[in-house]
């Protein structure tokens, strides 16, 4: 196996590390990646039956199951895509425009 981490390329006089690698030591719940969104989820907490499809289908992992069985989003890792709302068989998520 390569180790990409080692190999550099250089530039217009600047050293760059290829690829998608991450030189920190942290990990991807240190990034709060949420900030560039156009359309957030709220969840009707009264529609929601806790059946977890949104959990389930989340690609960011940012949906958490709450202490009365429900689910709610952790704004701070969602992107916006969607595709909770689009699933959700309660329709107990909307996408609202972000507010800035």
């Amino acid at each position: 196996m390569i180790n990409f981490e080692n190999i550099k390329l250089k530039v217009n006089d600047k050293e760059i590390t290829i690829g998608a690698v991450l030189e920190s030591n942290g990990s991807v719940s240190n990034l709060k990646t949420g900030a560039w969104r156009s359309k957030r989820p709220v969840t009707n907490l009264e529609k929601c039956t806790g059946c977890g499809v949104c959990w389930s289908l989340c690609p960011e992992g940012c949906i958490v199951k709450r202490d009365n069985g429900k689910f709610e989003t952790n704004l701070d890792y969602c992107k916006g895509c969607g595709i909770c709302a689009n699933e959700c068989p309660t329709n107990a998520i909307e996408m609202l425009m972000e507010e800035k």
